[in-house]
């Protein structure tokens, strides 16, 4: 059973910065398309960043400029730097695999003030 583990999230000033971090357990990120996801209180669950088996990068329109996707297959990690964040970005962050989800993580809180 596939376990995801999202961690780095916190309280930060808005134009400041985070680093998101994804590790898995159970099964290997290797050769499978990735994401980012948020979910803001009473909002649906978006897909922020997604990244390629070959690091290939996509970007919501909200997130495009400011926010990088990264992958470390030998790691089973996948990263999320996110900088100057805004107070929209506050969310539950997490990641999953772009198809064939596994079951979600506790995601990570990112609290962004004003």
């Amino acid at each position: 059973q596939v376990q995801l583990v999202e961690s780095g999230g916190g309280l930060v000033q808005a134009g400041g910065s985070l680093r998101l971090s994804c590790a898995a357990s159970g099964n290997s990120f290797s050769g499978k398309p990735m994401g980012w996801y948020r979910q803001a209180p009473g909002k649906q669950r978006d897909l922020v960043a997604q990244i390629s088996s070959g690091g290939t990068t996509y970007y919501a329109d909200f997130v495009k400029g400011r926010f990088t996707i990264s992958r470390d297959d030998a790691k089973n990690t996948v990263y999320l730097q996110m900088n100057s964040l805004t107070p929209e970005d506050t969310a539950v962050y997490y990641c999953n695999r772009i198809w064939m989800k596994w079951s979600w993580g506790q995601g990570t809180q990112v609290t962004v003030s004003s």
